[in-house]
């Protein structure tokens, strides 16, 4: 792309003060699909310096104004709709048929939602003797992942922009071209300089230099919980705000009387999908003991029937974990498991056939788990299900909260009973019987799942502040 060595500062494209440089891989066959600009602390203070600028003026707009920005950044979306799916499917490996139909969708959804969530969002009313106004926080610092890159990307920046506030985006460093992508669309929107910047580089030196930036006043990250740990504990030290959306292991709870073939099916599948790499993935199936043996046969055979391809190739498929790093650990905690007596049922370590060149993981799948295994209790984030029996319904719920983790949870069976289990359910977001999630309910999660929420109206939250207005 041909901004990949610059940076979007000011509302417009600019020459780095580094002269860092960073790689990025083509996860499908391990050459380099681009190069891109590194930032140091310089190029960090000048993107803020812009936000901080341009608060002032952007704070002050008009919600109509905000609207109009979103209604053609839509439009723009929509027109470059394809160019984004192929940027994702390059950069990360999505095969390119999911790539239109999950990855690039999400973009669209989140600038949707944020529309409709604007049109219909109270940012004053009145209390007993006085006024409470909801206001812009100031200059955000968003920090994505490399997973689902332009899903985080816009359920960020679109709830900053739809506030009032101005940001800071800094991408992966392992996903830039959709970054640099949406940056040249909102470049299109003509907004004030300065509302909305971009750096590129990675977490160590631009990430640190942007989340301790004393003129950041709010931070939104997405990412591991280590990151995020680290992240959390220089924002204490300022004082700053941060929301965090951080790692899962979520429980998929099928329950006695289920269409056992339908639940296990759609379970492995869902764990499987995007190759393993989301973090609401579940990524632990709870079966009932009378019904485990039949259930770890159908996962063997939906596992062995998921094919594993290139990302340009097209039908219903996985392509490769997102780099080298990502390879590497899956791989070793697939040996974790097998070191530590779980039955691997299907997959493994060997390269699927014709694949040994990239990042290709093949759909593993382990039985006789427990839940203080280390498979069932660290995110892998790879195409990797542990397979854990249960006796009774308080077991299956005690063995679904027994985790670090509380990001989403799964439930398939009774309705009635789904639901009454849902609500024992120590998780930010249960899906009952396959159900998806709208781009305008909430999604975050309890305990080291991080904090705040995402999407729609309730990603406005964390970029406001509430003041009250007394009238004597």
């Amino acid at each position: 792309m041909t901004n990949a060595k610059r940076f979007y500062i000011a509302g417009k494209w600019q020459t780095p003060e580094s002269n860092a440089q960073i790689e990025v891989a083509n996860p499908a066959d391990e050459s380099v699909l681009a190069t891109i600009a590194a930032a140091s602390a310089q190029d960090v203070d000048r993107a803020v310096a812009a936000a901080k600028a341009a608060f002032g003026v952007y704070s002050r707009t008009t919600f109509e104004q905000r609207e109009r920005w979103l209604v053609k950044l839509l439009e723009i979306y929509n027109r470059r709709y394809d160019e984004m799916a192929r940027a994702i499917s390059q950069e990360m490996g999505a095969p390119i048929d999911f790539a239109v139909a999950a990855q690039a969708r999400t973009g669209q959804g989140h600038i949707e939602a944020g529309i409709k969530a604007l049109r219909e969002f109270r940012f004053q009313h009145d209390v007993s003797g006085g006024t409470v106004v909801r206001e812009p926080i100031g200059v955000c610092a968003l920090i994505t992942p490399w997973n689902w890159p332009v899903n985080q990307i816009a359920c960020k920046v679109v709830p900053a922009l739809a506030t009032g506030c101005t940001m800071v985006l800094k991408p992966s460093e392992v996903t830039p071209l959709s970054a640099l992508l949406w940056a040249e669309m909102i470049d299109e929107l003509d907004l004030p300089p300065g509302v909305f910047n971009m750096i590129n580089g990675d977490g160590a030196t631009a990430g640190a230099a942007l989340v301790a930036h004393p003129d950041v006043d709010m931070i939104s990250f997405t990412g591991s919980t280590r990151a995020g740990s680290a992240i959390g504990a220089v924002g204490a030290q300022m004082v700053k705000r941060v929301t965090q959306e951080l790692g899962g292991k979520s429980p998929n709870i099928i329950l006695e009387g289920a269409d056992l073939r339908r639940a296990v099916e759609r379970g492995v599948r869902h764990c499987m999908a995007n190759s393993g790499q989301s973090c609401n993935a579940p990524t632990r199936m709870l079966v009932p003991e009378r019904d485990y043996a039949q259930a770890v046969e159908i996962a063997r055979e939906v596992a062995q029937s998921i094919r594993v391809e290139g990302p340009e190739q097209q039908g219903n498929h996985i392509g490769p974990v997102s780099s080298r790093v990502q390879f590497e650990k899956v791989r070793a905690l697939i040996q974790v498991g097998i070191d530590e007596g779980a039955t691997l049922v299907a997959g493994g370590l060997d390269a699927p056939a014709g694949l040994e060149r990239g990042y290709y993981v093949k759909p593993t799948v382990f039985a006789n788990v427990h839940n203080g295994m280390r498979i069932a209790r660290e995110e892998i984030f790879g195409p990797v299900l542990s397979m854990i029996p249960y006796r009774n319904l308080d077991e299956a719920v005690a063995i679904a909260n027994d985790t670090p983790y509380g990001l989403a949870a799964y439930v398939q069976g009774d309705g009635e009973l789904a639901r009454a289990v849902a609500r024992d359910l120590r998780a930010g977001m249960v899906s009952l019987n396959g159900a998806d999630q709208s781009f305008d309910a909430p999604f975050g999660g309890y305990k080291q799942s991080g904090n705040g929420r995402e999407w729609g109206a309730f990603g406005f939250e964390d970029y406001l502040e509430t003041k009250v207005i007394n009238a004597g």
